[in-house]
């Protein structure tokens, strides 16, 4: 029995035609330059390099066993501390010069992560809570009267 449908199919009309539109010599395989990709080194190369150039191959250096929190590590530098804390703090702060009140600079929520030793830094404590410190930096806050500490 046949379905209604049949007749509206693109081969009925092929029905007795021996390649049924496909030629004779050049016959109608399933898959004949192979399955996705394959073939993109060898006979599919001219398009792969034209249309995909940079797909085969590595490029760059595998970093093992580096971790990633490493990678990051913005700096700031010790003549710049100060610009951290607020202006109104800082007229207070310096005009005083008392070690008992020194203002606490994170330098974590400024986005910096490690303090370096370029610069001057007046002679006013600060202490200073970074991830990183430099030699350098350490011995000039503690030459001010500041304290440095050290957070996770």
């Amino acid at each position: 029995v046949r379905n209604s449908r049949d007749r509206l199919s693109k081969n009925r009309k092929k029905r007795g035609h021996v390649s049924a539109g496909h030629g004779r010599v050049g016959k109608h395989r399933k898959h004949p330059s192979g399955r996705g990709n394959a073939g993109g080194l060898t006979h599919m190369r001219i398009l792969f390099d034209k249309w995909h150039p940079g797909y085969f191959g590595r490029r760059g250096f595998r970093r093992n066993g580096q971790q990633a929190v490493f990678d990051n590590c913005p700096t700031i530098n010790v003549d710049r501390l100060w610009d951290l804390v607020p202006l109104e703090q800082r007229e207070a702060f310096l005009a005083a010069k008392d070690s008992a009140a020194a203002p606490v600079v994170d330098v974590c929520e400024f986005g910096y992560h490690k303090v370096l030793g370029r610069g001057i830094i007046p002679e006013c404590p600060i202490v200073v809570k970074c991830r990183f410190i430099s030699s350098e930096a350490q011995e000039k806050i503690q030459a001010a009267g500041g304290a440095v500490v050290l957070r996770a």
